[in-house]
């Protein structure tokens, strides 16, 4: 569905929704409607860390619970009026999402969730037990009305319009957020963390920022619970609270804020149209929530459609002189895995324009140099250098946006992103993408998704993006493996005129017939070492090298 159908569609929806609330609704009904508002803010909160980031975090009907009792406290012990319970509402979770941002966000996926499990259990087991605070089990009574000035806005339509306009709010907070290059990044960076980093996102960065949004949102929807509800319990905390917001984003698509509203509309609204049929209802419930899970895998937002981003085609275009011809030194580096020693002293240096060939047998240390040199690894011992600047145990983010981004021996792609917006997602400016494609060849396949390129198209598609990222030097680990003939030498051109426009480019490769005539210079580990180095037609007889791939010297 196009983007004009999809605004047209949204207007519609948007229009019915407002005409039902204020000529057919009746008080129970808007009190209905209400509650849907409420929880579809949480959601939109949710759906930044979940839905947007894959990370599974537990703590969002906390958010939501300590947004309550923050309100409710500031209102019923202090005196505030609803303006300052509403700031104090997101701002208590957000403090407490940025306290535990920095450590639990390292953690890999399960422990991410566990973690965020054991601090929504410990807010739970907080608000039962400190009484004197909290109320206890019994919970804060008294909660007033919200009011605005002289606007009251206890319930009914003026709450219902209240709530839908903090929907409104949530709705742009997130697509600003999300839209144009950052939403392209962000979806890089769930889909291939690794790639993201190797390309200049900002991963930690995201991370930290989505996961407090998160908190806020959950916490604004917490405090008008409060004030709508007039009662703050530990029910709020509970977890079956999370799990409705879970699926609130899930079956409503976990990537389109939309998607969270309509699921909080459904979600909500679902018990009340089965509550005739008494003891069956939740029978019913829970096979109508199977079948969307089913039937719309991307949720009810995907019935609105993908947009696809227009791109006029070109021919092969001639690549532009490197940005900053920059330099490689490493110093005798060093790494170890517990007792294995993968590198063992390792030095060499790359000149802009010069293609620097890098084989060995497997397990010679080949991937781990790359890693090292693109900060993916740390380097026990020795330097690296990069245009004279010390970038020694740098971080992947930092060194690609200092000039040098890598390939991955399986590229890491975000697949429904279409071939343009993968470029896009790493380019500081999007105008920019189209003429990188063109310069590897993609133009024409510039609208079709990346989970569809043929493999030695994806090998272009990531040197489209780290020139797109600013790259001056490539490394790039097997980016001929699984080709023919006809796509290597394809490939190797492209190299040969990235090189000749300043690029400095390490090359890994297995195929001999496609590095040897490529590559200015060649260097050959064995087990961590350099065996023998020089230029590619002495390398390929050097009987150190023979050795180190066949396991003998020739006679």
């Amino acid at each position: 569905m196009s983007d004009a159908r999809s605004r047209l569609a949204l207007g519609i929806a948007a229009g019915a929704l407002a005409f039902y609330a204020l000529f057919y609704a009746g008080d129970y009904a808007l009190h209905v409607l209400t509650r849907a508002g409420i929880y579809a803010i949480a959601a939109i909160g949710y759906q930044l860390i979940f839905g947007r980031l894959g990370a599974l975090s537990l703590a969002q009907g906390c958010f939501f619970g300590l947004g309550a009792y923050a309100a409710g406290l500031g209102a019923v012990e202090f005196g505030l009026g609803f303006p300052l319970t509403l700031a104090v509402g997101i701002l208590l979770p957000s403090l407490l999402a940025a306290l535990i941002a920095i450590p639990v966000l390292r953690l890999a996926s399960h422990y991410f969730a566990l973690a965020t499990l054991g601090i929504a259990q410990l807010a739970l087991l907080v608000a039962t037990n400190w009484t004197e605070v909290t109320g206890g089990a019994n919970g804060l009574y008294g909660v007033p009305p919200a009011e605005i000035g002289t606007a009251s806005f206890g319930h009914g339509l003026p709450l219902t319009i209240l709530v839908w306009a903090c929907v409104g709010l949530a709705l742009l907070v997130s697509h600003r957020m999300t839209a144009g290059r950052r939403g392209l990044a962000v979806e890089t960076l769930r889909e291939a963390p690794l790639a993201a980093s190797a390309l200049g996102i900002d991963g930690a960065a995201i991370r930290f920022r989505f996961f407090v949004a998160s908190a806020a949102f959950g916490g604004l929807a917490g405090a008008l619970q409060a004030h709508a509800v007039g009662v703050v319990s530990p029910d709020v905390l509970q977890f079956h609270v999370l799990v409705l917001i879970l699926a609130m984003t899930v079956i409503g698509g976990r990537a389109s804020p939309l998607g969270a509203v309509l699921g909080a509309l459904l979600l909500i609204h679902l018990p009340e149209w089965f509550r005739g049929f008494a003891d069956y209802y939740l029978v019913i419930y829970g096979a109508a929530l199977l079948a969307a899970a089913i039937f719309l895998p991307r949720g009810l937002a995907g019935l609105f459609g993908k947009r696809t981003t227009p791109v006029i085609e070109r021919g092969e275009a001639a690549i532009p002189r490197s940005p900053v011809p920059l330099g490689l030194s490493v110093e005798t580096v060093s790494k170890r895995f517990g007792g294995v020693i993968a590198l063992d002293g390792i030095s060499l240096t790359l000149t802009p324009g010069e293609i620097l060939g890098l084989i060995g047998p497997n397990g010679s240390g080949k991937t781990t140099l790359v890693n090292l040199i693109s900060g993916i690894e740390k380097p026990d011992d020795g330097r690296i250098w990069l245009g004279g600047a010390d970038n020694t145990g740098r971080s992947p983010e930092y060194i690609a946006r200092s000039g040098l981004c890598r390939s991955f021996q399986h590229p890491q792609i975000a697949p429904d992103l279409t071939v343009l917006e993968s470029v896009e997602a790493v380019a500081p400016e999007r105008e920019s993408a189209p003429e990188r494609l063109s310069e590897v060849g993609l133009s024409g396949r510039a609208n079709g998704h990346a989970g569809t390129l043929p493999p030695a198209a994806l090998k272009h598609l990531e040197i489209a993006r780290a020139l797109a990222a600013g790259a001056s030097i490539l490394a790039l680990d097997e980016p001929a493996a699984g080709m023919n003939e006809v796509e290597r030498a394809e490939l190797s051109a492209l190299l040969k005129r990235l090189a000749d426009a300043g690029h400095g480019i390490l090359l890994i490769d297995h195929a001999m017939d496609f590095l040897l005539p490529l590559a200015d210079r060649v260097i050959c580990l064995s087990a961590g070492q350099v065996v023998a180095e020089g230029m590619p037609r002495d390398v390929a007889r050097d009987p150190a090298a023979i050795s180190a791939y066949f396991g003998e010297s020739p006679l």
